[in-house]
């Protein structure tokens, strides 16, 4: 299948290749007609949506915070809020999304962002072998063993996610 491209000129290729850690590189041609940019993924690339993984960010009263979730479901804000030590949650506005990140929507990676932010990766990802996460843009997704993912990002696992 994919193989691990050297230089393949996202930051978040970029961190993880400077951090040493494997991965794999899986490209598709993004239409713009579809609005689920994490089941395009699974589609085009053929992979299970359970192992597709999608980029969220949501303000709390203790700043912006990263969910990681699977595309089958969707980020439960109460259950991210309490990971977090927060009382509240709300999805973040997609335009300061952006701004924070580096990334447009769509194409939002949890690595290689502009701001380190406080992350939680949804611990169903404990399980698998392998996730698949955005690589930076839309149409690029990265292959990576979850634990090098939680240790690339200083992340923690909770359950944040409904089904």
């Amino acid at each position: 299948m994919a193989k691990k491209k050297t230089g393949s000129g996202t930051p978040a290729t970029v961190a993880l290749e400077k951090a040493g850690i494997p991965f794999t590189v899986h490209t598709y041609t993004h239409d713009p007609r579809h609005e689920g940019y994490g089941l395009e993924a699974a589609d085009a690339l053929g992979l299970d949506p359970g192992t597709v993984f999608k980029t969220l960010l949501a303000d709390t009263d203790r700043g912006t915070v990263v969910g990681i979730v699977p595309v089958t479901g969707t980020l439960d804000l109460k259950a991210l809020a309490a990971a977090v030590g927060a009382k509240k949650a709300a999805m973040a506005d997609p335009v300061a999304a952006e701004r924070l990140t580096g990334y447009v929507v769509g194409g939002i990676s949890p690595i290689g962002q502009k701001r380190r932010l406080t992350t939680v990766l949804d611990d169903s990802a404990t399980g698998l072998p392998v996730v698949y996460v955005s690589g930076g843009r839309r149409g690029l997704d990265l292959g990576i063993a979850p634990a090098d993912l939680v240790a690339v990002l200083g992340a923690t696992t909770a359950p944040i996610r409904r089904a």
